[in-house]
């Protein structure tokens, strides 16, 4: 079914789907839409945005935030079809040649530390620490802020500072310390998970939230959320009862779901 993008939104954000199985969302700018990452197959990331009525031609250009292959396995198709560019650090190329995915050809590098602009929105890129070299963003338009930061072990100083005064900020809390530890998962892996180098825990995501949360702060989005070492209803709950503690009910939290996108939200003056 054709879909007709809404033309109305001028500054905005849909998580199309975020998990160990894929990651997409769009950022909805005054002068079109990003794609922001394209961790699933060319066919499901249209799929998912018919679901919400986003019209890929609307899609100006891809950014990538590292080289896992759910974050980055759809980027090279979904580019070559509507003739879109994807930005990427050189480290992320370096990380898709290793795992085999393939790599765009029409791409630019950017790297983490200096911003630029497209769509009418302002795109600021910073690093995160991750088993392999990873970036967060900061999108701003229309006097509102955006701010993305996944598949980090710890928060830094640096990405604190990144993510001051976001009105909708979508943070990864990716495992229960308790299910992770009681998995299958083979030991290394459990390490890497949990170290430094890794995920966010739940725990560690809520400790968070009294620094990252602003007064402004109007939508909170947990995603990233693990299927096999998480569970919706415990961070839904964690969440809830971080918020009452902190005393900011007036935010309204989300979870990001694998199967299928969020809502849009609405970031206009």
């Amino acid at each position: 079914m054709s879909q007709t993008p809404d033309l109305r939104l001028k500054f905005g954000c849909t998580v199309l789907g975020s998990g160990s199985g894929g990651n997409a969302s769009v950022i909805h700018g005054p002068d079109g839409n990003l794609l922001l990452d394209s961790g699933f197959s060319g066919v499901e990331i249209h799929r998912r945005l018919e679901q919400v009525h986003i019209d890929p031609a609307s899609i100006r250009a891809i950014l990538v935030t590292h080289g896992h292959g759910d974050h980055s396995k759809g980027c090279a198709i979904f580019s070559a079809k509507h003739d879109i560019p994807v930005y990427l650090t050189s480290e992320s190329i370096v990380k898709m040649i290793e795992d085999k995915i393939k790599i765009p050809e029409n791409k630019i590098l950017f790297q983490p530390g200096f911003s630029f602009d497209l769509c009418g929105i302002h795109v600021e890129p910073f690093e995160v620490s991750h088993d392999t070299p990873a970036v967060g963003f900061t999108f701003s338009a229309c006097e509102h802020k955006i701010g993305f930061a996944t598949d980090l072990g710890f928060v830094s100083n640096l990405v604190k500072t990144r993510l001051c005064g976001c009105d909708l900020l979508v943070l990864e809390s990716n495992y229960d310390t308790k299910m992770l530890r009681m998995s299958k998962r083979k030991l290394r892996t459990k390490q890497r998970i949990a170290g430094r180098h890794g995920h966010l825990s739940n725990a560690d995501a809520m400790i968070a939230l009294g620094e990252l949360l602003a007064p402004n702060t109007k939508h909170l989005v947990l995603a990233h959320i693990s299927r096999e070492c998480n569970d919706y209803s415990l961070v839904s709950e964690l969440a809830e009862a971080r918020l009452a503690e902190l005393n900011r009910q007036d935010i309204a939290f989300h979870l990001a779901q694998q199967d299928s996108p969020l809502n849009t939200f609405r970031l206009e003056n």
